[in-house]
């Protein structure tokens, strides 16, 4: 089953995520939290390993989105991790946090995006979490071919099993 976490920039959608899962065992996948410094890093649910992902200087190659600079390296360790945990069957969720306009653009995490929602829109025992802004839900329904799936908001992450 795939669920699709959606909602306004800014609402709380990756700490509800990140409160959602610390409770549960059955959940991997990578969230997109807000260091001190307000830039994005990776953040692995289960094992909780943390890596940088959005830079302010362009140590190495990087992808520009708006003002923004991220990591190509980290997105490579990124769909790495998302592909390798999706093979595994010991998760009943898998995160991916978030997908938007890097992936409209076949960058981000679109390889892994692309190879592992297929695998579970008609799965009824493994599920995935995607996360996306509202704005692009339509795109990203479009650019991956999902036609079945359920809209979450944050106050429904309690509701699933």
């Amino acid at each position: 089953m795939i669920y699709i976490l959606t909602g306004n920039i800014r609402t709380g959608k990756t700490t509800a995520l990140l409160n959602w899962s610390n409770a549960r065992n059955d959940v991997d996948g990578l969230l997109c939290p807000d260091n001190e410094a307000g830039k994005r890093y990776f953040l692995k649910v289960k094992t909780k390993e943390e890596f940088e992902f959005e830079v302010e200087t362009e140590i190495e190659a990087i992808l520009k989105i708006g003002n923004f600079k991220f990591l190509q390296s980290a997105f490579k360790k990124a769909n790495d991790y998302l592909l390798l945990i999706a093979s595994e069957t010991q998760n009943l969720y898998v995160i991916i946090d978030e997908l938007g306009k890097l992936e409209l653009k076949n960058e981000g995490l679109h390889r892994a995006a692309e190879k592992i929602i297929p695998e579970y829109e008609f799965n009824k025992s493994e599920h995935i979490i995607l996360v996306v802004r509202d704005y692009l839900l339509e795109a990203v329904l479009i650019k991956y071919d999902i036609s079945q799936y359920v809209i979450l908001k944050k106050e429904d992450l309690g509701l699933l099993k």
